[in-house]
């Protein structure tokens, strides 16, 4: 019996993983060595041989690679989660909705990294829908990818991407994940904005086992106290709640 699981998990998980496995700690005695990045990254680390026994996606692209080149046993879907959009609180931007922002070449726009990292994907499908819409903005041109790649900025341990990059003057406006807006909607300092469904990617969460040993962790994430820990955190837990 394992003594004690690696788990690669998509950074934005963080705040829902760390309480999570702690309690499946509690219960099982089974330890548990949390790795956080952009799954990107951690996807390319389980290729190159890095002991992996659970990795937790923000999306289904790594999980079904890792399935189908025969490197994970099994992949299953935990949580969903949508995209909104963090601005400086600020005279000007209080008068303006989110597409007004977006659309203000005057403002930074920053976001995650794609390819490396999956809300830079999503990031990238919510700009092409906007954009079928209002074809002139360029938003993919003026995106500063600030974060999740390879060569980008680091945050702070405990720091939001949004809040961190916005207070450091980094940027004006960041494209995140929605489930934030739990910890950020007392925030003096920003707006948080969001985005219409039309427009918005359905942010699909998804883990692949990669050894036996790690699947009652598995099946405690998709089980009732796992989900009720995602929904604690914002996410959307499997019964869209």
């Amino acid at each position: 019996m394992a003594t004690e699981l690696s788990v690669f998990a998509a950074g934005s998980l963080k705040r829902a993983f760390i309480p999570l496995c702690e309690q499946f700690s509690a219960r099982s005695g089974i330890g548990i060595k949390l790795i956080f990045g952009p799954a990107g990254l951690l996807r390319e680390k389980i290729e190159a041989g890095e002991k992996c026994d659970l990795f937790a996606s923000a999306n289904t692209v790594h999980p079904q690679a890792l399935l189908d080149s025969g490197v994970a046993l099994s992949a299953q879907t935990f949580a969903f989660n949508h995209l909104n959009l963090t601005a400086r609180r600020t005279p000007e931007t209080e008068q303006h909705n989110w597409l007004e922002l977006l659309a203000n070449p005057a403002l930074r726009l920053g976001t995650s990294t794609p390819g490396c990292d999956p809300s830079g994907d999503y990031t990238w499908q919510l700009f092409e829908r906007i954009e079928q819409h209002y074809p002139q903005m360029g938003l993919k041109e003026r995106a500063i990818k600030l974060v999740g790649g390879r060569d980008t900025l680091t945050l702070p341990e405990g720091e939001i991407a949004s809040a961190w990059l916005i207070r450091n003057n980094f940027t004006d406006l960041f494209i995140g994940y929605a489930h934030y807006a739990l910890a950020l909607d007392a925030s003096d300092d920003l707006r948080i904005l969001p985005l219409p469904e039309q427009y918005n990617p359905r942010c699909e969460y998804r883990f692949a086992v990669l050894n036996p040993v790690a699947q009652p962790l598995a099946d405690f994430v998709t089980g009732d106290e796992g989900q009720a820990f995602l929904r604690q955190a914002g996410f959307l837990a499997l019964d869209g709640k």
